[in-house]
């Protein structure tokens, strides 16, 4: 299977010994001059999720705030603060604001939200499908997505329920990033409600057939570079990973694959994923 253009990066993946660990608390990359990837350190949780910071020239937009809450283990309100610093050295503006949104209500995604609560001009959105949906202005249709504009840089925004009722996907074409949370990713789909994943899925597809979609993005690595083989869960140490990136014909491939196992329950491996059904 052909990737799109590597992101230039190697990920911190863990490390034999969390006794030795060396890796930074949260690993920061640059893409662009405007966006940033981020990765919690499996030392600190093994989930490890990834994080997103997009600049625009109004604010900048937080995609999840990580798995952990303490910020002596996990300094996101420091790391964002120097981030957001840098940016604004490079693009001075006066009232520079952080909207924070996540890709779903999960606990991996949300714990760091308190770190971030009281900073000044800075607007924490919270991850229940209804507060979610009132800020964005998405709606019951759920064909109908909605637009976040962040200052000269546009991110739709598409409802996608099924491993998580609150689950939205982010699409910026400033990057050409399809954001996916853990509805499409490297890993272990776990999918709550069969029915609204396969409609997820064909809205994705639906919306990068007719969207210059360069990476799908989503929050995790859990697969080896061994088809069909993943690392067990609550695995510290991942040196076979495949990359983050995945193509639009492999978010293709999860749809084929949700039509081949309908609402089956139980474990469903594929090459560059697994498709975990609810019993």
């Amino acid at each position: 299977m052909s990737h799109p253009d590597p992101l230039q990066v190697r990920w911190i993946h863990g490390s034999e010994s969390a006794k030795h660990n060396t890796d930074p608390d949260l690993q920061v990359h640059w893409h662009d001059d405007a966006t940033v990837i981020l990765r919690q350190n499996k030392a600190i949780n093994y989930e490890a999720p990834f994080l997103f910071l997009l600049f625009g020239d109004e604010r900048a937009l937080l995609l999840d705030t990580g798995a952990t809450a303490d910020a002596a283990l996990f300094p996101l309100r420091s790391t964002v603060d120097a981030l957001v610093g840098q940016w604004l050295h490079r693009h001075p503006h006066a009232g520079y604001e952080l909207l924070v949104l996540h890709t779903h209500s999960h606990g991996d995604h949300v714990a760091g939200d308190g770190q971030l609560a009281d900073r000044p001009r800075t607007t924490v959105v919270s991850a229940d499908r209804g507060s979610v949906y009132r800020h964005l202005g998405l709606t019951a249709d759920l064909d109908c997505s909605a637009r976040l504009d962040l200052g000269g840089r546009v991110v739709d925004c598409i409802a996608s329920p099924g491993h998580d009722a609150a689950a939205v996907t982010y699409f910026d074409a400033h990057s050409g990033f399809l954001l996916t949370g853990d509805t499409v990713y490297p890993g272990r789909l776990y999918v709550e409600d069969p029915a609204a994943y396969a409609l997820t899925i064909d809205r994705l597809v639906a919306f990068a057939d007719t969207h210059p979609v360069s990476h799908v993005l989503g929050c995790h690595i859990e697969m080896s570079t061994t088809p069909g083989e993943d690392y067990p869960v609550r695995t510290t140490f991942q040196p076979d990973e495949p990359p983050l990136e995945m193509t639009v014909e492999q978010l293709r491939d999860v749809r084929r694959a949700v039509a081949e196992v309908g609402d089956r329950p139980g474990r469903h491996v594929f090459d560059d994923f697994v498709l975990q059904l609810d019993g």
